[in-house]
């Protein structure tokens, strides 16, 4: 693609038609679309006005417990319709708001998958059993003692999210594979959470609500089961990532109230600290060392915002391994595996003397004892399975940093690490006599290597001291953040740490099937820097590629016979799954769009190129009277050409056309885009054709360079990149050059001379397309993403005259032909957006976004 011709005038953005007001429309549509979500969302509201519960919580001696469900009200009280009614009452403000949002989302997006109709039959039927299954459980549970049921049987429901979920799941039965997946893991995943480590009945009840939904959405798709699937490396890397970051939230849940009622609970007694007056058992301690110190002491150490970020450690880190674990790094495996060995240890050291207390108040002291010892062996279960899931998975995890990324991580750390114990050993040394109890020189040392490790760990680090001098007591509570903050954030930058290294012999053999044929008018781009490239098994097939921020971005067609491109792209598709990265296919033919439609894949316009044919190439007729004018005048202004090659030029040539190109940059402040524009380094290559215009006098009046497309080893096409030309020149300069350009080809025997593409640009009504493109594309365009394509069009206008090049280039009567960009996902675009954007402007700074912005807003 080529910068537009600065004799061309930008074309002025179409008005706004005037209508209806934005918002208003889109309520209204909305409306239309999930009237029973809508309507949910208003009957909570108005229901929690009625009872109160906008206010306060419900209670015991509330009005509201009429229209609550649990043990006591629907069976004690005989109260049997409120299984139906606490569907439509929430308990408490929180709870208003929850219920009040996912109405308007979750359920709406359920509304549009279900209908109408299905959806209400979805929310009653699997709100209402799902109450009804759960009080009758837990009502039978307590009966013969079980430990939870009796915590909770006194308790009571009011919670419209159990129908919401419930419809959810059901709904999934109709969205896509994608989409289903999706619904379905991150639903029963949060929802399973909650039940393992919060276990009030509200959770237990959700989850029987999602399991109904399962069963009657199979029901409502007359009896069709989805088939399980082998899964993708990125699906199965999902669901290992999301286990994980399950059992690293868990723990948070259980605290919130009731709390300590899920059978995993007890892990969150392990992150919970006794408040202690500090003061005061410094002042005690000091004046005697009684064997009661050690505790209080223990207590005093890990009081602060520091200590309690440390003491969150190996939940944050076990976040941090989920992270990577979804994008497939080994680095993360590693990670899991270790912090989960630490949370094995963690329960045998988590109090001095390896004591852990644990709040039964609420449970029967007749319950068996052997339910309480499995609720103990659950903390160790949990961590166990996690590592024989990480170990069973280990394959999916491959994907490393390259040496030098780990070098740098390993001195960050390292470094970091001496820095800041050094700092503590001096201050702590500096100020001994502060420390309660007296300390020695080794127990500062204990002292130090205990600041980088949880709480729970201190008992096998030595006896706890505690200084009272300020600056010393300051480095005491936060060099171990410090020091794990620098980690996580090194750590981070280690996951996009990728080796996507090119060599000069992948650069041969990506030439050779250039030659060879594929790769379309755009596929000699794929030498340019920047790109790498990915081979097929046999090295017949190929991919220019690079990656941004986890998105592989491919530069026009594959490279390979025609026949080969189906397997060339999922083959590569494959390879990118792999390695994690979001595959972006960017500037294809319409030509392989049935291929990413049969994948399930979505796709959207990017621009146009515009096609002229040297071998019919007359300019007789109106319709090439410009193009003709300009070029009678540089033939009667005595305008020269040369067709010719970089290394070709004498160096006094070279000379002129750096010149030429220093000038025409240096009046621009903008920043210079690259990708599929080209500059000065890309003409430079020796397959790339120069065509030069000169005057009379010898001066060079414009330059313009040709990529060349092959079949079968023989030059078939050129495609127009660099286009620039010099100040006081001819008007109609690049008519000239380009017109006298597709006359030297035509005997050349050239059969397409592509002017590139132009981006954001459309195809006038009932222009001409190749007779092999497919004029409808895809049957159906994301509405959306066309509006936002459209908007960027209007608004870098100014900046960079996109439609002012394409008004250019159509100056040529030539045939168009739509660029794509084909995407696996419509959650993917952001990301693709934004690295697609990274790659046009990779390395503008500061002064040039700034000249950017002033001229898009100016």
């Amino acid at each position: 693609m080529s910068t537009a011709p600065t004799d061309t005038a930008p074309s002025p953005a179409a008005d706004p038609s005037p209508g209806r007001p934005p918002a208003w429309a889109m309520l209204r549509a909305y409306v239309q679309i999930a009237p029973a979500s809508v309507s949910l969302a208003v009957i909570v509201l108005a229901t929690s006005i009625a009872t109160g519960t906008l206010w306060s919580a419900a209670s015991v001696g509330g009005g509201s417990l009429v229209w609550a469900a649990g043990v006591s009200t629907t069976i004690r009280a005989g109260f049997w319709w409120t299984p139906f009614t606490a569907l439509f009452v929430p308990e408490d403000p929180i709870q208003v708001v929850i219920s009040f949002l996912l109405a308007l989302t979750l359920l709406a997006a359920a509304e549009r998958l279900l209908g109408t109709v299905r959806l209400i039959v979805a929310f009653l039927v699997t709100g209402v059993l799902g109450i009804t299954i759960g009080v009758l459980g837990q009502w039978a549970a307590a009966g013969i003692g079980e430990i939870l049921a009796r915590a909770t049987e006194f308790d009571f429901t009011l919670d419209p999210t159990i129908g919401i979920v419930g419809a959810l799941v059901a709904a999934s039965a109709f969205a896509t594979t994608l989409w289903r997946r999706r619904i379905r893991l991150l639903t029963f995943a949060t929802v399973v959470m909650f039940v393992l480590y919060n276990g009030d009945q509200n959770n237990v009840y959700r989850l029987i609500a999602a399991l109904l939904g399962l069963a009657l959405g199979v029901i409502l798709r007359r009896g069709r089961v989805h088939r399980m699937r082998r899964s993708s490396h990125a699906e199965t890397r999902n669901l290992v990532a999301a286990i994980v970051a399950i059992t690293a939230v868990g723990p948070l849940a259980a605290l919130l109230p009731p709390g300590g009622l899920g059978p995993l609970s007890f892990i969150a007694a392990l992150f919970q600290h006794r408040q202690v007056d500090a003061v005061t058992v410094l002042a005690a301690c000091r004046a005697a060392d009684t064997s009661n110190c050690r505790d209080e002491l223990a207590a005093v150490s890990v009081q602060g915002v520091g200590p309690l970020l440390l003491s969150l450690l190996p939940l944050v880190l076990l976040i941090v391994t989920a992270i990577g674990l979804r994008r497939g790094r080994h680095f993360a495996w590693v990670l899991g595996i270790i912090v989960n060995a630490g949370m094995i240890v963690l329960p045998f050291t988590a109090l001095p003397g390896g004591r852990i207390t644990i709040n039964v108040d609420s449970l029967d002291a007749l319950a068996p004892a052997i339910e309480v010892l499995l609720w103990l062996i659950a903390t160790l279960l949990v961590p166990l399975a996690s590592i024989a899931l990480l170990v069973a998975t280990r394959r999916q995890f491959q994907i490393r940093a390259p040496r030098d990324a780990v070098v740098r991580f390993t001195i960050l750390v390292v470094v970091a690490f001496a820095l800041l114990a050094v700092l503590y050993l001096i201050a702590a040394l500096g100020t001994l006599s502060s420390f309660v109890p007296e300390a020695s020189i080794g127990d500062v040392f204990a002292s130090m290597l205990r600041r980088f490790v949880p709480s729970g760990f201190e008992s096998v680090l030595g006896s706890v001291i505690v200084p009272t001098a300020p600056f010393t007591l300051l480095l005491y509570q936060w060099v171990g953040p410090v020091f794990w903050i620098i980690f996580v954030v090194g750590t981070m930058r280690l996951y996009r740490a990728t080796s996507t290294g090119r060599t000069v012999g992948d650069e041969l053999h990506f030439r050779e099937l250039l030659h060879a044929g594929g790769g379309g008018t755009l596929g000699f781009m794929g030498t340019w820097p920047g790109n790498v490239y990915w081979f097929s098994e046999d090295g017949e097939a190929a991919v220019a590629y690079r990656v941004i921020n986890g998105v592989a971005i491919t530069l026009s067609d594959p490279v390979c016979r025609p026949e080969r491109a189906e397997q060339t792209i999922i083959d590569f598709i494959g390879f990118c799954d792999a390695n994690s990265w979001t595959p972006a296919f960017y500037s294809i033919h319409g030509a392989f769009l049935p291929v990413f439609e049969s994948l399930g894949w979505q796709s959207v316009s990017v621009g146009e190129e515009t096609l002229m044919h040297p071998q019919t190439f007359d300019m007789q007729g109106k319709p090439w009277q410009k193009v003709r004018q300009a070029h009678n005048r540089g033939v009667k202004e005595r305008i020269s050409t040369l067709w010719t090659t970089w290394n070709e030029l004498p160096p006094i040539q070279q000379t002129q056309i750096v010149a030429l190109s220093e000038q025409w940059v240096s009046e621009k402040e903008l920043p210079e885009m690259g990708f599929t524009l080209g500059g000065m380094a890309e003409l430079k290559d020796p397959e790339v054709r120069l065509y030069l215009a000169y005057d009379p006098q010898g001066d060079l009046q414009a330059v313009t360079s040709w990529l060349p497309s092959w079949r079968d080893g023989r030059i078939v096409g050129y495609t127009i990149d660099f286009m620039r030309r010099a100040d006081k020149t001819i008007p109609g300069i690049m008519e000239f050059v380009i017109a006298s350009a597709a006359q030297r080809m035509r005997g050349e025997g050239v059969e397409v001379l592509s002017l590139s593409g132009a981006p954001l640009a459309t195809k006038p009504a009932g222009a001409a397309a190749p007779e092999d493109a497919d004029e409808d594309g895809p049957d159906e365009e994301p509405a959306v993403m066309d509006r936002l394509l459209a908007f960027l069009a209007r608004t870098l206008e100014p900046a960079y005259g996109f439609r002012s090049l394409f008004a250019f280039k159509s100056k040529f009567n030539p045939t168009y032909e739509t660029l794509w960009l084909a995407y696996p996902d419509a959650v993917s675009l952001p990301a693709i957006g934004n690295a697609i954007g990274r790659a046009y402007l990779p390395d503008a700074n500061a002064r040039e976004y700034v000249a950017l912005a002033r001229t898009l807003l100016g």
